[in-house]
């Protein structure tokens, strides 16, 4: 019987095998192994074409063994805890007490960074003896066949944006939306996804109504109310804190731009270049807070928005940089908020805001002061 899913799902073991050779052949997918390695030294031809058989031989020897996702998880594991190491001055979570280890959940988080925010949730979780996740990514950032590949493999599944018309992003949405509950309901397996579409550039975390309506194309209308569906999904906020993002002179920019020309081109090797700088940038302390699962007291998808925000804004764990940006911008916060302890002294950060051009930095400050600015406005009445 053919399988609904095979255009979207993650790789499964039978397939392991064929596709790290298929990567291994791939010139594409070792050039950017090596400027992930080297950075812009890779980018030199003669240096390149030296370095690509060595990478290959390297690669293939590191990945001989693997024959199954499992394996190869566990060798990226080993990578990821070198990153926590080299790039976070601490890893940190809380809210494991929420979640019920005999059933999976759909973890729905906040967006700041590309690749980190799912890995570090699901390493989190792993390391507390949880199954690791199958990872929602967009079709966005998949324009090469060796990043499907890649990503497909460490159980990443697809979200398809890349569509034609009203139509066909239906029929994808439906697809998308039997699939997560299919993994939660039937396979047991847990379900990352974003709260929307893109990072919050700006250091708003606000989940997209989209998102939640795209979930209810899987209900059984005739069967299930809409708050009943919620339930049965199991959705638990996640709030993820970086005390400094990797990525924030390129938010600043981007975000920048925008304000002084109306729009803003992305360069063809960006969504890769801010996946590596995400990767190898100094993040601080970085901390990951799981809510308490949604119930089914909701109507519209704009409720669980709501309450999936107000988890994740008040989950977010705000440090001393946060309130320095706010504190430039804004004078002297008069409230009561908590916060945490940092890693970065206010010289250090005003050191890195100042190496902004004097049109990024405005920005770049916001992103950091927006995170105490929402907790402000969840807490006031309106």
């Amino acid at each position: 019987m053919p399988d609904p899913f095979a255009a979207i799902r993650p790789y499964d073991d039978g397939e392991v095998r064929p596709t790290i050779d298929r990567l291994l052949g791939s010139r594409d997918f070792l050039s950017a192994m090596l400027r992930l390695r080297f950075g812009e030294w890779a980018l030199i031809p003669l240096w390149s074409w030296l370095l690509r058989p060595v990478a290959r031989l390297y690669l293939r020897r590191q990945l001989a063994t693997v024959e199954t996702v499992h394996d190869l998880q566990m060798r990226v594991k080993t990578y990821v805890e070198r990153m926590i190491e080299d790039t976070t001055a601490g890893l940190t979570v809380s809210g494991l007490e929420h979640l019920d280890p005999a059933n999976a959940h759909l973890f729905i988080s906040n967006h700041r960074d590309i690749a980190m925010d799912p890995a570090l949730t699901n390493y989190v979780l792993h390391r507390a003896g949880y199954e690791t996740l199958r990872i929602a990514i967009g079709d966005n950032l998949l324009s090469e066949q060796w990043v499907a590949d890649l990503m497909r493999l460490n159980k990443s599944f697809i979200v398809q944006r890349s569509v034609s018309g009203p139509r066909e992003l239906l029929a994808n949405s439906k697809l998308l939306a039997q699939y997560i509950r299919k993994s939660i309901q039937e396979d047991n397996a847990p379900i990352w996804i974003a709260q929307r579409e893109g990072r919050a550039k700006d250091g708003r975390d606000r989940t997209e109504a989209a998102v939640i309506k795209m979930l209810s194309l899987s209900r059984d209308k005739k069967h299930e109310s809409f708050g009943d569906h919620i339930a049965s999904l199991r959705i638990v906020p996640v709030a993820i804190s970086y005390e400094l993002d990797p990525c924030d002179a390129m938010k600043a920019r981007e975000l920048s731009e925008r304000e002084s020309t109306g729009s803003y081109e992305k360069s063809d090797q960006e969504d890769v270049e801010s996946i590596g700088q995400g990767i190898a940038g100094s993040k601080g302390q970085v901390h990951v807070k799981f809510g308490t699962p949604l119930g089914s007291n909701f109507e519209t998808p704009a409720d669980v928005a709501a309450a999936i925000d107000a988890q994740i804004v008040h989950g977010y764990l705000l440090r001393p940089v946060n309130l320095w940006a706010y504190e430039t911008l804004e004078g002297p916060l008069k409230s009561d908020v908590e916060i945490g302890e940092g890693s970065s002294s206010r010289a250090e950060f005003e050191d890195r805001v100042r190496a902004l051009t004097e049109e990024e930095r405005p920005f770049a400050l916001a992103a950091y002061a927006n995170a105490l600015r929402s907790v402000l406005e969840l807490d006031t009445p309106s």
